[in-house]
């Protein structure tokens, strides 16, 4: 069973991926944190931004390379190479701060990549409000986010919703993080696990 949690930064992907990964006795992979761009594109986006998407790619084609190789059962990736294109690169792209040129080449490289790595059983999409996102983002107090601009959390929640609503076409189980507290309420951890029940490989 292949997992994905899908969301926002700030969303809670990594606390939702430690419960289940906890819960199932399996392995986690988990997004890149200490990405050597990451500070340099909060800092200077236009100049950082290719670096940065290309960056990432090669570390979650690695990542899943990595998952295929171990042939676990039960797995749970913290973030999609999905979000990389259409969120990340394309919002990027959008706002003007990565050029066409580069821009093209980073969708080449992505299209040649997801014909050759297998799509995740069911993406957990966790939906959140900016002020969620905000507050969470604060709460784990990471330095070079503390600088993100609320219009630039607006603009990646309206490309997760255009993702998730007309590009993707694989299932997708939707929790609504404003609504839905993972961590305070249980039940909500319960109602994941039944609907994971399906892809459980006996």
């Amino acid at each position: 069973m292949y997992v994905a949690i899908a969301g926002n930064i700030g969303s809670g992907k990594t606390t939702l991926t430690e419960i289940l990964t906890k819960r199932y006795g399996a392995k986690a992979y988990y997004e890149e944190s200490d990405n050597p761009y990451i500070g340099d594109f909060y800092n200077d986006m236009s100049r950082w931004a290719f670096q940065l998407q290309v960056s990432f790619l090669g570390s979650r084609i690695q990542q899943t390379l990595d998952m295929l190789a171990a042939g676990d059962d039960v797995v749970f990736q913290d973030r999609t190479i999905y979000e990389d294109a259409y969120i990340f690169a394309e919002n990027l792209h959008g706002m003007g701060l990565m050029m066409s040129r580069d821009f093209d080449t980073y969708m080449k490289i992505f299209g040649l990549t997801t014909n050759l790595i297998p799509r995740p059983d069911v993406i957990i999409y966790l939906r959140a409000s900016i002020p969620t996102l905000v507050t969470q983002i604060k709460r784990r107090g990471r330095e070079y986010e503390m600088n993100i601009d609320e219009s630039y959390l607006m603009r990646l929640n309206e490309k997760y919703e255009y993702w998730i609503n007309n590009i993707y076409d694989g299932d997708v189980l939707t929790i609504d993080k404003d609504a839905e507290d993972f961590v305070a309420d249980p039940t909500v951890i319960d109602r994941i696990c039944e609907y994971l029940k399906k892809y459980e490989r006996r």
